[in-house]
């Protein structure tokens, strides 16, 4: 692949927008944008949640129409024929087909005798190619992957070979389920992928990811491009203003994070797992390592067994954040509100109906706690972006009485801003008593915790605690030479 068509002269753009706009109803999504994309970039798209970077790729893969302004691809016949690919945020996998079945759904050409050898060859070729080692399967059932492997795979299928070669690949959020040493590959592969010619367009709340890899970032906000240069004529802190947030950047912790804290006597824990994981009330407790080693598992042991009652409970003994909240937390037809509120129904119903004036309440009072981006939470929670839709299961947790609050890998899709609040907000519940298991796969989070289990093919591998919650630390017990390193 070559990004030049002459001596001297670059090659046409993949994609141009000219004063772009999307509006639905009286709401602008997105306000007269102007964006060129060439062959051999990587376009850091940056904006915290409801800035309209969704919107902005959805014209871009011609999922929708402009309102205003004009989406041209210079020298092909829309999206397809240009080559433009796009890896969403909230997965488009279908969970009964196989990994090469999925691939055939999106390149129309898998047909005929020996449709299904030549889908395998392809996705293989391109799961070596940007995750060497991966173990996956082309015949293996998406059902039964690992969010971290379905997300692997989608990522593939998008630099696959096709009649029509990839281009531009649009990564919503691409790590937001993978471990460090997996994000590493992806990220290894985007600049090659981009050195020989192709497009990226990288959406990533990780200001670390987004200077790894881009060579220009464009600054999104309120539906509006505010800012769009260099990668290198930016700095951390000169990013975060752009996004028109107070937070320093992304590694900062408030003195709330970062004070020391007397837990007291290991042997009053509230909580022991089978697998060994412990908790004392208002305790941080983080749970770590590779990506499908156990972590999840465990949590979802713990809180069935916590809430296994088919009847709900006005106080619940535990209160789940998904991750995977297309699977595991919103209900897609239904409300905010109602999706907020629906951990704490047997506190909102009297006489077997729902107190919608208190609900009302509630709903408002944790938009703005928690900064729900809506102008009304009546609407459908599917309205929302990604991260909005993060917002308000963390919302539904918390706004229970659970002592204890399950969190899988919950800040999937959370703005900067929204993690330093949230990670404030945690360290205020726990002072006050409650008590968080809280898997994550970024180091960040990680360090936000008083007491950390790392796993390792299924078992805890290492108990760190205090000053020992370090990355090294982590990384070592994560894998083999962890312990036969000497």
């Amino acid at each position: 692949m070559t990004n030049r068509t002459g001596a001297n002269a670059p090659a046409p753009a993949i994609v141009r927008l000219d004063g772009a706009g999307k509006a639905f109803g009286p709401v602008k999504a997105l306000d007269h944008v102007d964006l060129l994309i060439s062959p051999g970039e990587c376009l850091g798209l940056v904006g915290h949640n409801g800035a309209g970077k969704s919107t902005l790729v959805n014209l871009i893969t011609g999922l929708f129409a402009p309102s205003q302004g004009r989406v041209d691809y210079p020298g092909a016949e829309g999206p397809l024929a240009a080559g433009i690919r796009a890896i969403s945020q909230e997965g488009t996998l279908c969970p009964n087909l196989t990994v090469l079945e999925n691939l055939s759904v999106v390149q129309r050409d898998l047909t005929g005798p020996g449709w299904r050898a030549r889908a395998a060859g392809r996705i293989g070729r391109a799961l070596d190619a940007v995750f060497p080692g991966h173990r996956i399967r082309p015949e293996a059932l998406v059902h039964d992957m690992t969010l971290a492997e379905q997300q692997m795979v989608e990522i593939a299928i998008g630099f696959s070979e096709g009649a029509t070669p990839a281009r531009l690949v649009v990564l919503d959020e691409p790590t937001s389920s993978l471990d460090a040493s997996i994000a590493a590959q992806l990220l290894a592969h985007v600049r090659r992928f981009c050195a020989e010619g192709g497009a990226v367009v990288f959406i990533s709340h990780m200001m670390g990811e987004i200077f790894d890899v881009a060579t220009r970032i464009v600054v999104m906000r309120d539906g509006r491009n505010i800012a769009d240069r260099p990668a290198d004529a930016f700095t951390r802190q000169s990013l975060v203003d752009a996004m028109g947030h107070v937070a320093a950047d992304d590694h900062s912790d408030s003195s709330a994070a970062t004070a020391p804290r007397n837990l007291g006597d290991r042997a009053k824990a509230i909580l022991r797992t089978p697998e060994g994981i412990e908790a004392r009330k208002g305790e941080i407790v983080g749970l770590a390592g590779l990506a499908g080693h156990g972590q999840a598992e465990a949590l979802a042991r713990f809180y069935l067994s916590q809430s296994s009652d088919w009847r709900g409970a006005a106080d619940p003994r535990a209160a789940f954040v998904a991750g995977d909240r297309r699977r595991d937390g919103v209900m897609p037809v239904w409300s905010i509100r109602r999706n907020l509120s629906l951990a704490m129904l047997d506190r909102l119903t009297r006489s077997g109906l729902i107190d919608q004036h208190r609900e009302t309440e509630i709903g408002e009072s944790w938009r703005k706690r928690i900064g729900i981006r809506t102008p009304d939470m009546g609407n459908p929670i599917l309205s929302l972006s990604g991260g909005n839709q993060q917002k308000a299961l963390f919302a539904r947790a918390l706004a229970t009485t659970a002592p204890v609050i399950v969190m899988d890998d919950p800040m999937r899709g959370v703005d900067i801003g929204t993690k330093t609040e949230v990670y404030e907000m945690i360290r205020q519940e726990a002072a006050q008593g409650r008590t968080f298991l809280w898997y994550s796969t970024e180091m960040d989070e990680i360090r936000n915790c008083d007491r950390v289990f790392v796993f390792r093919d299924g078992a805890i591998s290492a108990e760190l605690e205090g000053d020992q919650i370090t990355e090294e630390n982590v990384l070592a017990a994560s894998f083999e030479f962890g312990e036969t390193a000497a």
